[in-house]
């Protein structure tokens, strides 16, 4: 039976690959994707799946429910995109200016609907439930994971697994690592108060880009001096905003940045640093400030028995060629909310064709994905859900089975 189910996902590539270019020809940004969502809703009322629309805001629950008594696995799938303007050349580039899927969103969509439909089609073979969760807005904090859990999406769910596609990693080749596998990811802001004027004249001013400058060079020191080397962290000023004229001394700069860690002593320690180097450098320059410090997405801490459990299930999968750990990602990912609620993992599936040597990386306008590695995540996905509903079912029912 299982062997049928393997062979159905593979008829199913072909629409895979039909609606993952369909999505990439029309992307939509975090929060906005109110089309996308009413594919999503569409697709599966065809097929009379059950799916419950505007979860959590555009998310959408679609339930599978196996004719034989069991537990509940989730899987999710994001669907959102960036503003980022296509610079392929393809076919299905982006046709809406400056949005495009420039992280594979598009791909796990496309990978969770046909998956669905296949899980669907053989649920009188199947334990439990299923739960597909579509994801919005997963590129822009808060994020839509927090909404949808508020809105429900966990109840009775026993497990969770979820895939990134990694398109610098090559085909076939699963990642995993137990424990922390992504970043937390923060955001900050600074706003330097000093006095404008002349650029002529600069003993008449407190210079707000000469007090930013140092702001930016202090603030290296926390990483390099103040967090434990045994630690990861990361400090970075993205932004340094202080538009003038050129004979004039601003009297405000702003700088925007980011700061990813694992561990939430080493986060809290960084985000009072920041304040008190900021506090130390004005008050030296005579100037004042404002600090806005924003906490986006907790690190993603996978749960060591259900990564094992993924591990073992993805080296029988055909199409897999290798199943190897990987360092921890400063990226972020706000599917970590799911699992501070539910035990469950989260992997990369490999995404870089063979012919492809210098890959763009996502997020970069020419990113771009091979399409073959949606077919082994959904048979990696497909895998671990339906083992996991196998070996999990009531007493009573695998001891009959067994019989």
């Amino acid at each position: 039976m299982f062997s049928d189910f393997m062979k159905a996902l593979e008829q199913k590539y072909e629409q895979m690959v039909e609606i993952r270019r369909y999505l990439h020809q029309y992307p939509e940004l975090s929060f906005k994707e109110y089309q996308t969502a009413a594919y999503i809703r569409s697709f599966y009322e065809k097929r009379s799946i059950p799916v419950q629309a505007n979860v959590g805001g555009n998310g959408l629950v679609a339930v599978i429910e196996g004719k034989k008594p069991g537990k509940t696995v989730a899987l999710r799938a994001d669907f959102d995109a960036l503003p980022i303007q296509d610079e392929k050349d393809v076919p299905y580039k982006s046709t809406v200016p400056g949005v495009m899927h420039a992280c594979g969103h598009d791909g796990h969509t496309a990978t969770l609907l046909s998956l669905a439909e296949v899980l669907y089609d053989m649920r009188e073979h199947l334990h439990g439930k299923i739960v597909c969760i579509h994801q919005h807005a997963e590129e822009y904090a808060p994020g839509g994971a927090k909404d949808m859990i508020e809105a429900g999406c966990l109840e009775g769910v026993d497990a969770i697994f979820g895939t990134h596609l990694w398109a610098t990693v090559p085909t076939g080749v699963i990642q995993y690592r137990t424990g922390p596998i992504m970043a937390a990811a923060d955001r900050f802001e600074i706003t330097v108060k000093g006095s404008g004027g002349h650029g002529a004249q600069p003993h008449k001013t407190k210079d707000s880009i000469v007090i930013a400058s140092q702001l930016v060079m202090n603030l290296q020191q926390i990483v390099s001096r103040r967090v434990n080397p045994i630690d990861s962290a990361v400090v970075t000023v993205g932004s340094f905003v202080a538009e003038n004229a050129f004979n004039v001394i601003a009297d405000r700069a702003k700088l925007i940045g980011t700061v990813r860690t694992f561990n939430e002593e080493v986060r809290t320690q960084i985000e009072d640093e920041i304040e008190r180097i900021i506090k130390g450098t004005c008050l030296a320059a005579d100037a004042d400030y404002e600090y806005v410090y924003t906490r986006g997405y907790p690190a993603v801490v996978n749960h060591q028995e259900e990564t094992e459990f993924l591990i073992d299930t993805a080296k029988g999968v055909e199409g897999v060629i290798a199943v190897e750990e990987t360092e921890p990602h400063m990226g972020g990912e706000d599917f970590a909310y799911y699992l501070q609620h539910v035990k469950g993992t989260f992997f990369f599936t490999g995404a870089k064709a063979p012919e492809v040597t210098n890959p763009y990386p996502h997020h970069h306008p020419r990113f771009n994905f091979d399409e073959k590695a949606m077919l082994i995540a959904a048979k990696v996905l497909g895998t671990a859900a339906w083992t996991y509903l196998e070996k999990n079912q009531p007493i009573e029912e695998s001891v009959t089975t067994n019989n």
